[in-house]
Order: structure tokens, then C-alpha cells, then sequence
């Protein structure tokens, strides 16, 4: 995960076919119940910063080189969007359409990532570097600054763009020094 960027402008193309490989995630009974809000430039990515990291939190912020990311993808997730697609006679005999309380999984928000880390890998493949982050404030400002209709709901926020490096690029994130867990402590071969 990359969390300080060059400013350089990402191609179009680019963008799209990262789009694309997106698309191509599963989705339960081919629901396909997302969307994305895609920001480029800094006209438009300061829109999501001025609304999510106003001028006055960002000397504190840990990591000023992420607000140059020259492009930003919110992915939205539709959770009618499976309620409707359950409720169709293939589908009915499942209860699932019955509404979102029905689901014991909110799959759109599972199919949702599912897109998200296809565009990260993709983003990968395509010698970018990528983040998947959480928009942990102003979260309502933010979709309504972006028009985004009240039955979709944000899984988070990718940002794209060539790393920055050197002296200047981001740490890794303290996380990471709990270290990965072994094959052994997570993988339950024939039961648990």
C-alpha cells in the first residue's frame, strides 16, 4: 500500500482498463450492485480532500503525500441492487429478497471489495502504486458533494498513482510490524 505519490497524471487508458479489471470481479447472482465515483486531477481529487481532511487537520496528518494522489476511486456498493436481483422468480425461493435483513452476508459490500482489490492489483500490474483507505470522516458531506444517489454506500477510497520515491516517500505503516501470521496459525485443513 502506497501512501505518498508523484503528482505526474495517470493515462486515461490506464485508468480505464484498471476500471475494466475491476469489473470483471463475481458477484452473487451477477447482482453487479456497484459503482464508482472516479476523481483525476487535482481539481477534482481536492474536492474529496477539502470535504473528508479540511485545511486545518492536515499539519497533523501523517501522510501529506497521499492528498497527491492524482486520482481517487470511491466504490460504492447497492445493496437494493441484490435485494431486486433476489427477488426475481431464479432467485425468490432464496428469501433474499425479501430485503437487506434477510441477507446473513451483505454481499454488496462483499462483491464490492471484491472489485476494489482486483483494481489494486491491477493498479499493481500496471507499475502504479495504490491504497485502499477508509473514509472514517465526513462521509455524508463527501457523497453529497460528489452527487452520489442515497441508496449507494462508500466501502472505502482507492488512490492511484506512481509512487513516490526516495527520501520522501512514505514509511511503511506501523502495522506491519505485527507481522503476517503464519500459514499454520490460520489454515484449518479437514476441520477446524
Amino acid at each position: 500500500m502506497v501512501r505518498a505519490f508523484e503528482r505526474r497524471p495517470v493515462p486515461e487508458a490506464v485508468v480505464d482498463r484498471i476500471l475494466d479489471l475491476g469489473l470483471r470481479a463475481p458477484s452473487a447472482g451477477f447482482s453487479q450492485g456497484w459503482a464508482f465515483v472516479v476523481l483525476e486531477g487535482e481539481r477534482q481529487t481536492r474536492r474529496f480532500w477539502d470535504t473528508t481532511l479540511p485545511q486545518e487537520r492536515r499539519s497533523t496528518f501523517p501522510w501529506p503525500g497521499l492528498l497527491d494522489a492524482p486520482v481517487l476511486i470511491v466504490p460504492l456498493a447497492h445493496p437494493d441492487a441484490y435485494v431486486q436481483r433476489y427477488a426475481e422468480p431464479d432467485k425468490a425461493a432464496s428469501g433474499l429478497g425479501d430485503g437487506e435483513a434477510a441477507w446473513p452476508v451483505p454481499y454488496w459490500y462483499v462483491d464490492t471489495a471484491f472489485v476494489s482489490l482486483l483494481m489494486l492489483l491491477a493498479a499493481v500490474d500496471a507499475d502504479l502504486g495504490a491504497l485502499f483507505f477508509g473514509i472514517f470522516q465526513d462521509e455524508a458531506a463527501l457523497l453529497a458533494e460528489l452527487g452520489v444517489p442515497d441508496e449507494y454506500r462508500p466501502v472505502g477510497a482507492i488512490a492511484l498513482g506512481y509512487p513516490l520515491s526516495g527520501s520522501d516517500a512514505s514509511p511503511p505503516s506501523q502495522s506491519t510490524r505485527r507481522g503476517r501470521r503464519s500459514i499454520d496459525d490460520v489454515v484449518h485443513r479437514g476441520g477446524w
